[in-house]
């Protein structure tokens, strides 16, 4: 029995012709069926302003802006009818002289809130002291002896905050109450540091003695 062999290559031979043929034929189709695509060119306008002097005839031909009337409003002042002054009125010819220095720094005085660890050069000294009273029942009973004090100085050298460091007899009427009230009175020349004054704190002992 005679075997009859194919190859494949005959095979595509006949279909290469059926596919270009179909080929050209899909794209004629889309060449009649697809809309036509116009192009335009793009046109380019170029505007060229050129200033040109008016001549002077026709600038006089030109009107100017027309000027906005304000309105005028009259005030009318009624003087008293009745002819009587008003007595009432105090009228300041003058304004005193005021001794607020605009360059002075403004300080806040809250007591107890200064540093205790200020450095300073010039410490701090009472110019004007106020009498200290001696109690009558610590006189009687013979007690004296010191009370130390540590006070709060400030910039103006008026006293601050005070604080009992050692008790001589405490209580109402007591020798520490008679030192601290006494010692509120007190001014001081500031303590200084570079020359300028600052506010610090300062210890000291205010002593009572029956001699």
């Amino acid at each position: 029995m005679h075997k009859q062999t194919i190859d494949w290559k005959d095979i595509a031979d006949s279909y290469y012709d059926k596919s270009v043929s179909l080929a050209i034929l899909i794209l004629l189709f889309a060449f009649i069926v697809s809309p036509k695509i116009e192009v335009k060119p793009y046109d380019r306008t170029i505007t060229i302003t050129e200033a040109i002097d008016i001549p002077p005839e026709i600038k006089e031909r030109i009107k100017p802006p027309e000027e906005t009337v304000k309105p005028v409003v009259e005030i009318v002042i009624e003087e008293d009818l009745d002819g009587e002054d008003d007595e009432d009125i105090e009228i300041i010819e003058t304004i005193g002289i005021t001794s607020l220095d605009p360059y002075e720094e403004i300080q806040e005085k809250i007591l107890g809130q200064t540093s205790k660890f200020v450095i300073y050069e010039d410490e701090p000294f009472p110019i004007k002291r106020a009498p200290t009273e001696y109690p009558v029942f610590a006189k009687n009973a013979g007690i004296e002896g010191d009370v130390i004090l540590q006070v709060e100085v400030f910039k103006d050298g008026s006293v601050g905050a005070i604080e009992i460091l050692q008790s001589l007899m405490s209580g109402p009427g007591g020798l520490d109450e008679a030192a601290v009230n006494s010692v509120k009175h007190w001014e001081f020349s500031p303590a200084k540091s570079g020359g300028k004054p600052v506010a610090c704190w300062v210890t000291f002992p205010v002593s009572f003695s029956l001699n």
